[in-house]
């Protein structure tokens, strides 16, 4: 993590959290035309609507624009982590355990930075996936981005945690 989305992180992840939310993800994006300041949240229960992300809004940037940490102009946007959620905390790793996911790491292992498997198994910071019929362990510390695949079976499980709450 970057030490300005550590600093961000630090800023806003009280206010989000004391408005009841979870904090995802922080991400800054930087192209040579813009930034962008990215917040991921959700309820404990996984809900996220517009009218939330509105709310986040308004909070934070009243603090970014107090505390003026981000050099520059930039773009606020407040999102759910959407279905295909990235995996940022072990938390989210043991939740959707046997679904598939897209990891990317920062070192290689066996020759390769980018996997696509199953999530088997997670014991400390080691993380069992399944590619191609055989296991892969990855430690968590090398993992530079994962989130998961859109499957059949994701989407069943969001529809009946859905489904849970009304």
């Amino acid at each position: 993590m970057s030490s300005l989305v550590e600093q961000i992180t630090k800023l806003l992840a009280p206010t989000i959290e004391s408005m009841g939310f979870n904090l995802i993800q922080i991400k800054m994006m930087d192209s040579s035309k813009s930034k962008l300041l990215q917040i991921m949240a959700e309820k404990p229960d996984g809900t996220m609507n517009v009218d939330y992300c509105v709310e986040i809004s308004h909070q934070v940037s009243a603090i970014l624009d107090v505390e003026d940490i981000i050099p520059g102009e930039y773009r606020l946007e407040v999102s759910s982590p959407g279905i295909d959620r990235p995996l940022v905390k072990h938390k989210d790793y043991d939740d959707y355990m046997g679904h598939m996911a897209k990891i990317e790491l920062s070192l290689p292992v066996n020759g390769r930075k980018r996997y696509t498997g199953q999530l088997k198994t997670l014991i400390g910071d080691i993380l069992t996936i399944e590619v191609d019929g055989k296991p892969v362990a990855l430690d968590l510390t090398d993992v530079q981005s994962a989130k998961l695949v859109l499957t059949d079976e994701l989407i069943k499980k969001h529809m009946k945690k859905q489904d849970s709450q009304e």
